[in-house]
């Protein structure tokens, strides 16, 4: 039935009434008509036997398209290949966005300093954590939360690269480049020459790891001191993630899970990441009117990935360039530009004018 073009206006028609608007889906569900149907390679193509199968269908498929279609399949396949492509065509100045993912954070991406407005939720984690002595359990919860907000702000990697992070204590042997290449997973550990905490992550352990960011080289970013962070740091080690794991066995990752009797690992998953970091913005994130505590108004629940949105559009604002804030998340200006431009326009003019007001503000 693919290869009748009616069928395909009355799937569109039909989306367009669920929805109220087109959207990407139907243009990629037409380019991939184009595909079955294209010459030598598209599997409906190579299948004139389906046609046999065929019958009508009231008001959609008429006995004389179906005749049409078994006595030249070429040509039935040429005309839905057609018929295919000049739709997605009309569609593409059509179609809306269905689901903004920015919405969670909107009203952090559109301040002036989206980094300092997004600080403030480990800000309020500090503010209330619970007392270690009369609720360990869930002070250590409230530290973890702290470390995952703050590293996620200072690496700015996906969620797969920080929860798949090792650590190596204070005096122990950093594991090798070829190791954690092997691992495709990255190594907090303590530089004993600089004395600071960094992050090594392999170029292999990156989705985008054949990007010209990378060059072949790894990953390597040292944490400083900011915030109390090192106390934090020193503090989960060797105090809240022992807690954490319990009875459970040290799955190496600096992230551990809460032991639990039912817990089969300690290590993260993507699910279980993912909510976790949802629950510390809830917690913690949304301001919640009637309790007054939370620390942004109009904040959504989300999860890790809306942090890379949060450098990214916060570079971007105060230095004007696609480069730069793609350094910020290890990705190209390009997909940059694409992702977080609509954040730019009204900026472009105060932008310049801090470097024209220089001028006048010598005159």
């Amino acid at each position: 039935m693919l290869v009748i073009p009616s069928v395909w206006d009355w799937y569109l028609e039909w989306r367009r009434a669920k929805r109220g608007f087109y959207t990407g889906w139907e243009i990629e569900m037409l380019m991939l008509c184009g595909a079955l149907t294209r010459e030598g390679v598209g599997w409906l193509r190579q299948n004139p036997q389906l046609g046999r199968r065929l019958s009508p269908i009231n008001g959609l498929v008429s006995e004389t398209e179906i005749s049409e279609v078994r006595a030249d399949w070429s040509a039935a396949c040429d005309g839905a290949r057609r018929h295919a492509l000049h739709r997605a065509k009309e569609l593409s100045r059509l179609v809306a966005v269905h689901r903004d993912p920015f919405e969670p954070i909107l009203a952090i991406l559109e301040s002036d300093s989206p980094l300092n407005e997004y600080r403030k939720i480990t800000e309020e984690i500090l503010r209330r954590a619970p007392n270690p002595r009369r609720y360990p359990v869930p002070a250590a919860e409230a530290c973890r939360a702290f470390l995952m907000l703050r590293l996620g702000l200072h690496l700015g990697v996906r969620q797969k690269n920080l929860r798949q992070l090792l650590i190596c204590q204070n005096g122990s042997t950093p594991t090798s480049e070829r190791r954690l290449e092997t691992m495709k997973c990255g190594e907090l550990r303590w530089n004993e020459r600089e004395g600071v905490w960094e992050a090594f992550i392999p170029a292999s352990a990156f989705k985008n790891s054949g990007s010209s960011y990378f060059n072949r080289q790894p990953f390597c970013l040292a944490l400083r001191d900011f915030g109390g962070l090192y106390d934090q740091i020193k503090l989960y080690l060797n105090k809240h993630r022992p807690r954490l794991l319990g009875p459970m066995p040290d799955p190496g990752t600096f992230f551990v899970k809460t032991a639990k009797t039912n817990s089969k690992s300690a290590a993260y998953d993507q699910n279980t990441f993912y909510e976790a970091w949802r629950l510390a913005i809830q917690r913690y994130g949304i301001f919640n009117p009637y309790t007054r505590r939370g620390a942004i108004k109009g904040l959504l629940p989300h999860g890790p990935h809306n942090v890379r949105d949060v450098l990214a559009t916060h570079v971007l604002k105060h230095t004007g360039s696609y480069e730069q804030a793609s350094y910020a998340i290890q990705d190209t200006p390009e997909t940059v530009a694409n992702h977080y431009g609509r954040f730019l326009p009204r900026d472009k003019a105060a932008l310049a004018a801090q470097v024209l007001n220089k001028v006048w503000e010598g005159a």
